[in-house]
């Protein structure tokens, strides 16, 4: 058998052709270990964005990435004479996208292990590790035994994946960010899918993102790399569910880490934004249905055991639940320029705008403010009036407003009100949250 070689395989996949199992597995490995320049994947990344791949190059793409490195298995974990099953959630990432917060401790307080392996923030959306590291003490790293003890005692445990879990993805990763291919589906698909099932969870919730504040722009390449996902879950024994979810307007009323932090707070203390309960409890209802469970999880954020979880949740990572969060020096409101009514608030604009602040990184490996952020007093459907503020801008370095201000310029609509009932026109603009399920097959 001829072994491949990095030029042969950039040149089939930029040629239309599918690539041989032997092809993907020696590229993944040789680029995992050295053997394949970066300048050489980069190429077969680009040619992949162009050229797609087929759900059997997919299947083995994903599995010569978890291939690359170990694998995590949770099927020994008990509490006590019972044995625990577990059920991981994935968000392909939005703005204001805070519901892991909330909603691995009240999955965890129905008696079901959630090992959220989590990422940081880079560019316009923010990483659940940052904002949990807002609050004084907590800590995203921990060994192997401390995350399965925390998975027995608490049930919940939000954390950094550790190196050895698919190496292949993390390298690619970094290229795909810099090299302009970060959208192409086969290629978030198993970047997604190698991380989770190498995880070794028994089942997975997927939060797919849509709208101008996602990766995902339409709901036709949102669809498809949610079946694409649940395809390659299923495969490999994960029973997997995707929900498409509406991302044109950021969720919640906050971007950034401790403001995203203080409201998932008021969520579990059974209040917060109807957006973030509404999704908080659907994907919630899903995970405990994948391990068995039928109950109404709204139930334990108003009877205050989702926030029990929590407080254990953070103290067992070195956290005080009881310590203030941070808050920004620095502040300044966004103000209307017209009375009427709010017809659009951008995901996108309010991402970046939060990000400019200090929210987020424009390179791996940033520092990160804890403070800054956008905290927005509208929804689409408000009325307002002219000099309200609109949002308000939170940062430790004031000299980042003007840039923040500039990305924002375009991102509210406000028309004029029309006649009729104003519940009514509320109802009409936006769209629902949830949007669509998506299981093998369908």
């Amino acid at each position: 058998m001829t072994v491949p070689d990095a030029v042969s395989v950039i040149a089939a996949k930029r040629d239309g052709h599918a690539l041989t199992d032997e092809q993907i597995d020696w590229v993944v490995d040789a680029f995992t270990t050295g053997g394949v320049a970066d300048e050489q994947m980069s190429a077969l990344a680009m040619a992949i964005l162009l050229r797609g791949m087929d759900r059997r190059e997919v299947a083995r793409w994903t599995a010569a990435m978890i291939a690359s490195g170990e694998r995590m298995d949770f099927t020994g974990l008990r509490r006590g004479d019972r044995s625990l099953p577990t059920v991981d959630k994935h968000s392909t990432g939005g703005v204001g996208d805070k519901i892991t917060l909330p909603l691995a401790p009240l999955v965890a307080s129905y008696g079901v292990a959630v090992p959220q392996l989590s990422g940081r923030g880079l560019g316009h959306t923010g990483g659940t590790l940052d904002k949990l590291e807002s609050i004084p003490g907590w800590r995203a790293d921990l060994t192997t035994d401390e995350m399965m003890t925390q998975l027995r005692d608490v049930g919940a445990v939000v954390c950094a994946a550790g190196a050895g879990l698919a190496p292949a993805d993390k390298k690619l990763y970094a290229l795909r960010d810099v090299t302009g291919t970060v959208e192409s589906i086969p290629l978030i698909a198993s970047s997604i899918m190698s991380k989770k099932i190498a995880e070794g969870t028994g089942a997975l919730v997927l939060d797919v993102k849509v709208g101008t504040g996602a990766f995902m722009k339409t709901l036709d390449d949102a669809r498809e790399l949610a079946q694409t996902m649940v395809a390659l879950g299923a495969d490999s024994g994960v029973a997997t569910v995707a929900l498409l979810t509406a991302m044109s307007t950021p969720l919640g009323r906050t971007a950034g880490n401790a403001l995203e932090v203080e409201e998932s707070l008021e969520v579990l203390a059974g209040g917060g934004p109807a957006d973030v309960v509404e999704l908080t409890v659907t994907l919630a209802r899903e995970m405990l249905a994948a391990a068995g469970v039928d109950v109404d999880p709204a139930e334990h954020l108003r009877n205050g055991r989702a926030m029990d979880s929590w407080r254990s949740m953070i103290y067992a990572q070195g956290g005080d639940p009881d310590a203030p969060l941070p808050t920004a020096h620095h502040t300044e409101d966004v103000l209307a320029a017209d009375d009427g009514v709010v017809t659009r608030l951008d995901a996108m604009a309010v991402g970046v705008a939060a990000w400019r602040l200090g929210a987020g990184r424009a390179r791996q490996g940033a520092p990160v403010q804890a403070e800054a952020g956008v905290r927005w007093h509208v929804v689409p459907g408000d009325r307002v009036r002219r000099g309200q503020p609109l949002m308000t801008l939170a940062t430790q370095t004031p000299e980042r407003f003007d840039a923040a201000r500039a990305a924002l310029a375009d991102a509210v609509d406000i028309g004029p009100v029309p006649a009729g009932d104003s519940d009514a026109m509320s109802a009409t603009i936006g769209g629902p949250l949830i949007i669509e399920r998506v299981t093998v097959g369908s």
